[in-house]
């Protein structure tokens, strides 16, 4: 894979369609995400099956290990590459998870999804982090969460670009990095507060980026796309 997640944030089902359509060709990750998942959440992953493309199922389970268990099982299907939970949730939730979409993809005869704990959301900082009760620097708040991750028996993590080469030195193949708050040179950061470039990302050590309105909202969507991917393949 090019290791590009394009994220289908968008109201309109047809839209999001209508964008794995555009970039089909290009060997991505298709990212659904809260908006399409409870707006259109089965239209849309029956869609990425047909069109046999890959997917992010970017659910972000966070509850009991029961609940995110029987969620993580009901939302799998075939196209299914990767699914996330909150690693906030703990050992026991985390590993819940990571067993049923094992006991699920082996039901189905696939091969299972990578799972991934979403350490600390790129819209939050110091300050709103210890807000919710996690102290410390941002960096030290993602690698204790990466540690139970990768205890777990998770795939990776969920950080942002500023976390990622600590990571990396740390856990190196053990734990891959999904990687949001990516923006062009030059791009809005929007609310990402902790945010690099494709290229800063990547000579971090980033395994995907995570690219969403710098694609979505541009004139020639395919050709945002390939500017991103040539300058992927350009750093590493």
């Amino acid at each position: 894979m090019s290791g590009l997640v394009v994220a289908l944030d968008v109201p309109d089902p047809s839209e999001a369609e209508a964008i794995v359509d555009e970039l089909y060709d290009l060997d991505l990750v298709f990212k659904i995400g809260l908006e399409p998942l409870f707006g259109y959440g089965d239209r849309i992953r029956s869609y990425c099956d047909r069109r046999d493309v890959r997917c992010c199922l970017d659910a972000k389970l966070h509850d009991i290990p029961r609940t995110v268990a029987a969620a993580a099982r009901a939302l799998l299907t075939f196209s299914a590459r990767m699914l996330t939970v909150h690693a906030v949730g703990g050992l026991a939730m985390m590993r819940a998870a990571v067993d049923s979409v094992r006991e699920r993809a082996s039901e189905l005869d696939m091969r299972a999804p990578d799972v991934f704990a979403v350490t600390l959301l790129t819209s939050m900082d110091e300050k709103s982090a210890e807000e919710v009760g996690l102290g410390g620097e941002a960096t030290q708040i993602v690698m204790r969460l990466a540690s139970l991750a990768r205890d777990a028996g998770c795939s990776g993590i969920v950080c942002s670009p500023r976390e990622v080469r600590e990571v990396k030195a740390v856990f190196g193949d053990d734990l891959l990095t999904l990687v949001p708050g990516v923006r062009p040179a030059g791009a809005d950061a929007g609310d990402q507060r902790r945010a690099a470039t494709p290229s800063e990302a990547i000579a971090a050590g980033a395994d995907y980026l995570v690219v969403g309105r710098p694609i979505l909202a541009a004139a020639d969507r395919r050709a945002a796309a390939l500017a991103i991917l040539e300058e992927m393949v350009a750093q590493r």
